[in-house]
């Protein structure tokens, strides 16, 4: 079987010599599926600043738009909000730390 994929908007053709479809269809398990663990996100930095205040601590459940940092940059005090509802994994910066875009700030599960 020939297919046609597209992948970063370049067509591709790729063919499919011997198809498994029979034996996967068979091993899929009927089992309903339960909930594991919830997902965890990482919170970044938006810019580069300083670390000036950080309003909660490790365990700590969280509320979406909750400021849970304060950051300073350009002598502007930026509050850094949650983007979901959660519980904090972990914070992995210090009240006084130099970050910049993209650094890891916390982890939300």
């Amino acid at each position: 079987m020939n297919y046609i994929i597209t992948v970063d908007n370049k067509k591709y053709e790729v063919e499919v010599m011997n198809s498994t479809r029979e034996k996967v269809s068979n091993s899929i398990s009927k089992e309903p599926i339960t909930k594991t663990s919830m997902i965890s996100e990482v919170l970044k930095a938006p810019m580069p600043g300083t670390i000036i205040d950080i309003k909660v601590s490790q365990g700590d459940n969280i509320k979406k738009g909750g400021t849970l940092f304060i950051l300073e940059a350009m002598k502007m005090e930026n509050e850094i909000t949650a983007p979901k509802d959660g519980i904090i994994k972990e914070i992995q910066v210090a009240k006084g730390t130099s970050v910049n875009t993209s650094d890891v700030l916390a982890v939300i599960e």
